[in-house]
């Protein structure tokens, strides 16, 4: 008990230490999140009434950047198998920050899910018991169940791994492997059990396919490792942790494969889409050529198409995929343009034309919803700062001490190999 109370202490000390650089950058997120805190108390006391959403289009922004983020969390599956699993030594100094993305990227979901639903005093209604949970016929306490679960594994897999680390001890395999292959399904479950909220709606045509679930899987471990190149980068430029270049070009392979297949897969529902045009393509039509004078979503759904298309001809050329500040503007554009596709291409054709094939008022965010979105951004990026730098301290004394540094060498009893002098 010691131990553990020493860890949080000099984590404590850890995250609250740093350079000027570390504090702006800690400030500036704060702020951010006050003003989604100060946009989400107008739509509080108002109501979702100060949204873009109304009867017709009832998901939006929020549950746009849900749908992303899900994918986004589920990509630390592409990091977890080939560290794990296949023992794969270039992954291994990157795999504690993607579980930590996923962290992220959950808490995050979790925060979306709650203020698109009014306010968290309704959250009852999802609570086993006091509220109707509805499992195992609702795909929605599936979402639930999965999203909760897979938090749970990617904070306990790398505490654990991390306290052995601040103590000096290798981790033992027999501990922490059943939650890795756990892991594993459920990253996959997550974003599969998504998708199916989605195509389970047989009045919504345009997500009622069969290749959602696939697509989702395509375009999350395309995004998602594409997040992870930039941090890695961010990382080994402002903290003394090594990342090899090896690292980077292998998750550039990933990344590669992903989109190519995430492309295939639009051109094949584009296909669907457009070559026989029926009833129930006027929502795809909508979103790439307009619909009855209503174009709100064409210069979207382009920009989408043209940053998905050019990242992916860009990272299917090695020579240019080697080149890391190639890869960096290749992962960000990737990045965006999925984040596009998932959110203005994906929820709001869902609901326009509505299902008598009318069409009403286009969506259009509001500057509280916007506000909100940047918030739990900003959150999201403040937890993860703050998982980084533990890990980060914890790692950095760690490989000293596996190498032998006398000067990290610490008694059992008092290990602190967390330094909070670190320069990060």
């Amino acid at each position: 008990m010691r131990v553990l109370v020493a860890f949080f202490r000099d984590a404590l000390d850890n995250v609250t230490a740093g350079s000027l650089r570390y504090h702006v950058w800690m400030g500036f997120l704060t702020f951010m999140m006050v003003l989604g805190a100060y946009a989400y108390t107008v739509q509080l006391r108002e109501g979702l009434a100060v949204t873009g959403m109304y009867d017709y289009v009832s998901w939006g922004l929020y549950i746009s950047n849900f749908t992303f983020l899900v994918g986004v969390a589920a990509a630390a599956l592409m990091l977890v198998l080939p560290t794990y699993i296949f023992r794969d030594t270039d992954f291994v100094r990157a795999v504690l920050f993607g579980e930590g993305m996923a962290v992220a990227a959950l808490v995050m979901c979790l925060a979306f899910v709650i203020v698109d639903m009014g306010g968290p005093a309704r959250l009852w209604h999802m609570v086993p018991i006091l509220g109707i949970f509805n499992w195992p016929r609702s795909m929605l306490a599936w979402d639930v169940i999965v999203l909760n679960g897979y938090l749970v594994i990617n904070l306990t897999v790398p505490f654990y791994i991390l306290y052995n680390h601040y103590q000096g001890r290798r981790p033992n395999p027999r501990v922490y492997l059943p939650g890795v292959f756990v892991s594993l399904v459920w990253a996959v479950a997550i974003h599969l059990v998504t998708a199916f909220l989605y195509a389970g709606l047989p009045a919504r045509p345009f997500w009622n396919s069969s290749l959602l679930g696939p697509r989702f899987l395509a375009s999350a471990f395309a995004a998602g490792p594409a997040l992870m190149i930039i941090i890695l980068t961010v990382i080994r430029r402002t903290t003394p942790y090594t990342i090899a270049d090896s690292t980077l070009h292998k998750l550039g392979l990933v990344v590669t494969g992903a989109a190519q297949v995430n492309l295939v897969m639009l051109i094949s529902e584009l296909f669907k889409e457009f070559y026989w045009p029926t009833e129930h393509s006027r929502s795809a039509i909508y979103l790439f050529f307009g619909l009855d004078g209503h174009r709100a979503l064409v210069p979207w759904m382009w920009l989408s198409l043209s940053l998905v298309t050019l990242a992916t001809v860009v990272l299917t050329v090695p020579p240019l995929r080697q080149r890391t500040p190639v890869l960096l503007t290749a992962s960000a554009l990737l990045f965006v343009g999925i984040w596009i596709e998932k959110g203005m291409g994906l929820i709001v054709p869902g609901f326009v034309p509505e299902p008598w094939g009318r069409m009403f008022v286009e969506y259009a965010p509001t500057w509280v919803e916007w506000t909100v979105t940047l918030g739990i951004w900003a959150l999201g990026a403040w937890v993860f700062t703050i998982l980084a730098k533990v890990a980060v301290g914890v790692e950095v004394r760690y490989q000293r001490l596996c190498k032998g540094d006398a000067a990290a060498d610490p008694s059992p009893a008092k290990p602190h190999l967390i330094s909070p002098a670190s320069p990060t």
